[in-house]
């Protein structure tokens, strides 16, 4: 740190203070802080800047901090008593130590007295060079050891890693009138599209060593152990450093890292130097003195440790060292400071994360001014022989070579290399395709881009444990495909969509047939929170709702077009064993009750613009069954019943009235409708309606009050057993309370042939639907079907767990005595199995022996011999129950 008379960091507070609203708001915030640097105390200011009281939360600890310490930091830097480096460093120094506080913090609250141990954080990027900015996110990956991570009793601890991953990232950016401490991006983990925000270190390994491309080598240069435990990170950089440093010349990565800089120059290279342009991403800026310091360590650093620098000025200067560069090394260097420093005066001004010279002339003055300079004319000038000499040199490694996939016999070569147990039918799909001999390959852009992605494809298709299977069904996407350029560009822009597509291909012939239908669906994929769980319902509501006002034709295709991405996310978290099929379920039903909602909703607005309403009178919309319960498979249909408030005297009051039985009825039929009928945007959902009133010889909407008195009066026990899972989910609060009254009432009415009834009941439906296969986990013996009836009987037998949400409802009635221990592990499983099955297996018999680890990893198991164990004692305890209650029901007789 250099000395620095009081009178320059006076100045710097001026300046600042003139120039950087962010910074005089940070001044008035923070006189004490102030004051020392006015007196030219820049080292006790440091010293201050983390000084506040014991009593502080730690979010709120955290967000002063950093506001504190990014004050003292400009102004030291403004008054050139801190070097670049200096102020980067301090700045990565104080990301480091944020992360251990918020670790320790997320660990406690779980589990009190425990020592923050087992949890890791790898910082990447500028965070893990420590080059951060002012405003630069961190780039972390959380690892955790599952045998060391603290967690609660009954938490497993992938469970517990992610909830402390997620309370670190709320400490880091939650944001309010202090500001925020870091803001956290975790995109740069394996596969962000499918995994965890926070990883199991042996599955993180095992990742970078079979399956990561050459772009996430380049991510690494500049890891290192940051926060957390720390010898835990260490560890698993020791472990995958062979795959960044290899001692073979890996110009593929050079490649790689070279094609992502053309998609940057492509959008915003082309830009003439002046006002607005992007001193990160632009020709001869930042990015391009950092891909050119990355592209030689990564060709040269397997050999030579000196090369391997996280920074990239220690990393230039090495290169220079040993020969590799020579005087360049300097030029961009000098250039790097320069951009760097600069793209801090931009941030200063309102602790933004730009990089973009403002556009503005009068703005583009203001940061030169806060630099110290005359105007935005000195900063142009001064700018614009580093970055023309940066895009010279950075031109010059560029060879222009491009290695695509073989023609002819050489393609059977290469693709029995990918993992093509029988190369030939392989080769043949290919060349047919490069061939022009399908439709959507017919233009040469088109097979430009097949190229383009051709290598990568075949290497995605190669590792699936049915490669030549998962061609054929890709072919049969393609061959529907108008043109095949949006979609091979897609996967050519998205490396991981190629492998997630081969295990779609591979693993779930549901998904594929959707993906078949509609290839846009891969899309929906590229965003990472594809891959959380679903939102809230009144998240999805207003989602799906957001069409084009008044428009209801657009708003149908609009829910079809969301819910089908949103149902193919949650299918795809499950083959890609992101999620828990138990989430998924319950995933599957809050995407299927917001779309009830909106369509319902939608359509109520439509009916009254030509009937209007019925007086002092709604409509209410019951869910029973799975949807009822909040756990649908991807196949499953949705049971309804329509009813409505009010009397069967009034009518409505608009240009077309009608009486309020009509109305209803029409409105439920357009509702069920919007759910059902098959736009150009295709089909939505199978509604059933056999469970109202008198099933099927019914009315299809009637009142509370008929609704009550048929329960109560004229019901079959079948019908209150469906009941124990009924949930409104449309309507007023009051009229879904009036209706869970009836409900609630109905449901504890004695029933004294109870269980005769049951009994023969499930005996007819055994006899009338029987299992569909081995694996049919709903309908065989001591499956779900029988678990439910076991339930549900008791139940509507004690008057006690009645609760719509199946494993709630269990819980209670284990707890309470009334079934026995282990009856919540079975339908754990069998409900596992069942959602999981109706992707990969729907006709419930075995599925080929590759998809079997993917089940069996989903359900719980090691492997296929242990889900098929853990398969048979959950039958065997439903069937023990169901059988005693079999044998009660006759003691009656």
């Amino acid at each position: 740190m250099n000395a620095t008379p009081s009178a320059a960091l006076s100045e710097a507070l001026e300046r600042a203070a003139r120039h950087a609203p962010f910074l005089r708001g940070q001044i008035e915030r923070h006189s004490d802080l102030a004051d020392l640097l006015s007196a030219g105390d820049l080292t006790d200011a440091l010293a201050a800047s983390e000084v506040l009281a014991e009593d502080l939360p730690t979010a709120r600890r955290l967000r002063l901090v950093r506001s504190r310490t990014a004050l003292v930091l400009a102004i030291g830097d403004l008054a050139g008593a801190l070097s670049l480096e200096d102020v980067t460093q301090r700045l990565s120094d104080l990301a480091d130590r944020s992360l251990d506080i918020a670790i320790a913090t997320a660990v406690e609250e779980r589990v009190q007295g425990a020592d923050p141990r087992g949890f890791a954080v790898i910082a990447l990027g500028k965070h893990g060079g420590r080059e951060l900015n002012y405003s630069s996110d961190i780039d972390p990956i959380f690892l955790y050891d599952p045998e060391v991570l603290p967690h609660r009793g009954r938490e497993e601890a992938a469970e517990a890693a992610v909830r402390i991953g997620r309370r670190i990232i709320e400490l880091l950016q939650a944001r309010d009138e202090d500001g925020y401490a870091f803001r956290v991006d975790l995109r740069l983990r394996p596969s962000p599209e499918v995994t965890p925000i926070a990883l199991p270190v042996d599955a993180a390994i095992g990742y970078y060593e079979s399956s990561a491309v050459a772009w996430e080598r380049a991510a690494f240069v500049r890891a290192r152990a940051a926060a957390g435990d720390r010898e835990l990170g260490e560890t698993f950089l020791d472990a995958i450093r062979p795959f960044v440093w290899r001692r073979s010349l890996d110009f593929g990565a050079v490649k790689e890292m070279r094609a992502m800089s053309h998609r940057i120059r492509d959008r915003h290279g082309r830009e003439a130097f002046g006002p607005g342009y992007d001193l990160k991403r632009g020709r001869g800026g930042i990015r391009e003195v950092e891909f050119f310091a990355q592209i030689h360590q990564l060709i040269h650093g397997g050999r030579d440790r000196s090369l391997r620098s996280p920074a990239t000025v220690p990393a230039l200067t090495s290169l220079r060292a040993a020969g590799i560069i020579g005087e360049e090394a300097e030029q961009l260097i000098d250039a790097y400071r320069l951009f760097r420093t600069i793209e801090h005066r931009l941030q200063m001004v309102d602790d933004r994360q730009t990089h973009q010279l403002p556009a503005d002339r009068a703005a583009l003055d203001n940061v030169a001014a806060l630099h110290g300079l005359c105007g935005g004319a000195e900063l142009i000038d001064l700018l614009r022989p580093h970055l023309a000499a940066v895009g010279t040199l950075y031109d010059g490694l560029d060879d222009g070579s491009e290695a695509g996939v073989p023609v002819g016999e050489a393609l059977i070569g290469a693709l029995g290399r990918a993992g093509f147990a029988n190369p030939e039918p392989a080769r043949a799909v290919i060349e047919r395709w490069r061939g022009g001999g399908v439709r959507a390959l017919q233009s040469p852009a088109a097979r430009e881009a097949l190229e383009e992605v051709l290598p990568r494809l075949v290497a995605a298709l190669g590792q699936a444990p049915d490669p030549l299977g998962a061609l054929h069904r890709l072919d049969d996407i393609v061959g529907k495909l108008p043109s095949a350029i949006n979609f091979f560009r897609l996967l050519a822009a998205r490396p991981p969509l190629a492998r997630l597509l081969a295990d779609i291909l591979t693993h779930a012939p549901t998904l594929a047939a959707a993906l078949g239908s509609r290839p846009s669906l891969l899309d929906g994929l590229i965003d990472a929170t594809a891959f959380e769980p679903a939102p809230p319902v009144a998240e999805l509501v207003r989602s799906f709702s957001a069409a084009e006002s008044g428009d209801y034709e657009r708003l149908l295709d609009h829910v079809r077009h969301a819910v089908g991405e949103r149902r193919f996310a949650l299918g795809t978290q499950l083959i890609e064993g992101a999620s828990d099929p138990l989430d998924v379920a319950a995933g599957y039903a809050r995407v299927a009750e917001a779309a009830v909602q909106a369509l319902a909703a939608a359509t109520v607005d439509d009916h009254r613009r030509q009937h209007g309403d019925v007086p002092d009178s709604e409509f209410v919309v019951l869910a029973l069954g799975r949807l009822g319960g909040a756990a649908l498979t991807h196949a499953s249909d949705l049971d309804l019943i329509y009813l409505f408030t009010g009397t069967l005297d009034r009518s409505s009051d608009g240009a077309k009235p009608l009486e309020a039985t009509r109305y209803y009825n029409r409105l439920a039929q357009r509702v069920t409708a919007a759910l059902t009928v098959p736009t150009a945007a295709g089909a939505l959902y199978e509604v059933d309606t056999r469970l109202r009133p008198s099933g099927a010889k019914g009315l299809l909407a009637v009142t509370l009050d008929s609704f009550a008195d048929y329960q109560r009066t004229s019901a079959w026990t079948w019908e209150h057993m469906a009941l124990t899972r009924a949930r409104p989910i449309f309507g007023s609060e009051e009229a879904r309370a009036a209706v869970q009254a009836i409900i609630d009432d109905v449901l504890r009415q004695p029933r004294p042939k109870l269980l005769a009834d049951v009994a023969a009941m499930r005996s007819d439906m055994a006899r009338h639907k029987p299992p569909a296969g081995p694996l049919d986990a709903k309908l065989i013996a001591g499956g779900l079907v029988d678990l439910e009836f076991c339930v549900h009987a008791t139940q509507l037998e004690q008057g006690a767990g009645l609760d719509p949400h199946l494993p709630t409802a269990i819980a209670q009635l284990v707890a309470a005595g009334l079934l026995p221990d282990g009856f919540a592990e079975a339908h754990d499983v069998l409900t596992r199995l069942l959602v999981t099955l109706r992707l990969v297996a729907p006709d419930a018999q075995e599925p080929p022996a590759p998809t079997r680890a993917l089940v069996a990893r989903a359900c719980g198991f090691g492997d296929w011999d242990a889900l098929l164990e853990g398969y048979a004692l959950a039958r065997q305890r439903v069937s023990e129950h169901w059988a005693r209650i079999v044998a009660r029901s006759r003691e009656g007789q």
